[in-house]
């Protein structure tokens, strides 16, 4: 069956591009759609940003996306709207560019149309028009004039500008494979048939988000003769919870899983939002960032100190993995050839725990960590009756930090015992250098961690972090 979408307001039907062309090359080479900018081409600096709409409860939500990472059947069923579409039909000019121009918000233009496109998925929202949400909304746009002031300010003039109401036709039909010249692009709608898939073609790689494998496609060129997408796979893009803990489903992206963790974990939470950008977060799963299994994986450590289970499936059944299992090498698993990660279970806060998840980069948004720590403890009358530490870049996987967790635990929760517990980073960890930090500084920075963490989780203790455009 061909893609069939919503582009612009009018329905497409493709059955004649490659499964393996990104929706950038799509929009340029076969639209001529020439607003939507090839920058960077790895999901870095917002150029190519569009707004992908997703019927939800009988709306279409509309949300900002990197087109260099996605593929074109991944848009199957969607609402797409580039910068050429978010004109009246009078042909007038969109409130964002008009708050925009009129903000004096554009140099050299290149960035612009992803300027707009960002504004725009974020002018169809609720959120509050305050500075911290329109630096959140725009962190994914890099401007190398350096006009981000008056563009910020075009944002804040959007307050009481109307939404639109561009949605697309409920119940378009969506095909669960797409093959063109040798190519396959498998959406398997039910967890069997993605398990059959994955028996058929153990070699085919999965796709969650793209962020990682869209990569591949944009930069790299790359053709995949198959490629099983898990986005609609019912099973793994729901979030359940009982008793005892939120089950997420692997699919789930950082965004739909985001206001659940920040109700349980705000600072787990805090952490996913310095993940890429708010188009990488809505398109990036937990499953793909757990199973990539990088060492400088943002979430990992959380997950690692948490005590989360990843519940792994095959079509032999479903076994549970605990987190200080899962990562067994460099970007190694313990799934095996024929499982594939269907959720991952995080427990719900315990009794006088307390949760701290620190990433340190040379950015705060759009950067990769040099070191990552995580910290659950449970502290009752000024003891650490329990403690779980782990951090990320420090080893050829996220780890725990045995050592410092053991020094913790039945200690009072003093300066002197938080300083002796940094103390302890070298005897569980032998970092190196790379070009993000030097083996030494990565030891003294995790170390000097639990000096941060000490004054955040005393009575008189603060958060640290302050963020300002």
């Amino acid at each position: 069956m061909p893609v069939r979408f919503i582009l612009n307001g009018e329905l497409c039907e493709e059955d004649a591009v490659s499964p393996s062309m990104t929706v950038l090359d799509y929009l340029r080479e076969v639209r001529g759609l020439k607003g939507t900018k090839e920058g960077c081409a790895e999901g870095d600096c917002g150029a190519c940003t569009i707004a992908i709409g997703t019927e939800k409860d009988g709306e279409t939500i509309f949300e900002a996306a990197n087109g260099c990472l996605m593929l074109v059947p991944q848009l199957d069923g969607e609402s797409v709207v580039t910068v050429e579409g978010v004109s009246g039909e009078d042909g007038g000019l969109h409130p964002v560019q008009q708050a925009i121009i009129d903000s004096h918000g554009a140099q050299c233009g290149f960035c612009t149309p992803g300027f707009v496109m960002a504004l725009y998925a974020f002018h169809q929202s609720d959120e509050p028009r305050v500075v911290d949400t329109i630096h959140d909304a725009l962190a994914g746009n890099l401007c190398r004039c350096t006009g981000y002031r008056p563009i910020v300010d075009s944002a804040l003039s959007l307050t009481a500008a109307p939404k639109d109401l561009n949605t697309a036709p409920p119940g378009l039909e969506t095909s669960e494979s797409y093959e063109y010249a040798g190519e396959r692009f498998h959406a398997p709608k039910s967890l069997d048939r993605l398990l059959a898939l994955r028996a058929d073609h153990p070699d085919a790689p999965l796709l969650g988000g793209g962020t990682d494998l869209g990569i591949l496609a944009s930069k790299e060129r790359h053709h995949f003769k198959d490629i099983v997408w898990t986005g609609g796979v019912s099973e793994l893009t729901r979030i359940d919870r009982d008793d005892t803990a939120v089950t997420i489903g692997a699919a789930v992206t950082y965004s739909e899983a985001l206001p659940l963790i920040d109700a349980l974990y705000p600072s787990f939470a805090a952490l996913i939002r310095r993940i890429g950008s708010r188009q990488i977060r809505n398109l990036g799963t937990l499953g793909g960032n757990v199973c990539n299994a990088s060492p400088i994986g943002d979430t990992p450590p959380c997950l690692l100190a948490l005590d989360a289970i990843f519940v792994a499936r095959s079509n032999k059944g479903a076994r549970d993995i605990p987190a200080d299992e899962f990562f067994v090498g460099y970007r190694e698993t313990a799934l095996a050839a024929d499982e594939i990660l269907e959720a991952i279970r995080l427990p719900l806060p315990l009794d006088d725990q307390v949760f701290r998840a620190y990433k340190v980069s040379k950015r705060f948004d759009q950067d990769i960590s040099a070191v990552i720590g995580a910290y659950a403890l449970t502290i009752r009358n000024g003891t650490v009756e329990k403690a779980r530490i782990a951090y990320g870049g420090m080893a050829a996987t996220p780890a725990r930090a045995p050592s410092c967790e053991d020094m913790l635990e039945g200690s009072p929760w003093t300066p002197e015992m938080a300083m002796g517990a940094g103390a302890m980073i070298d005897t569980d960890f032998s970092p190196i250098s790379d070009f993000r930090a030097s083996d030494s500084y990565r030891s003294r920075v995790a170390a000097s961690l639990f000096r941060r963490l000490h004054a955040e989780t005393t009575a008189s203790g603060q958060a640290t972090d302050v963020m300002a455009l």
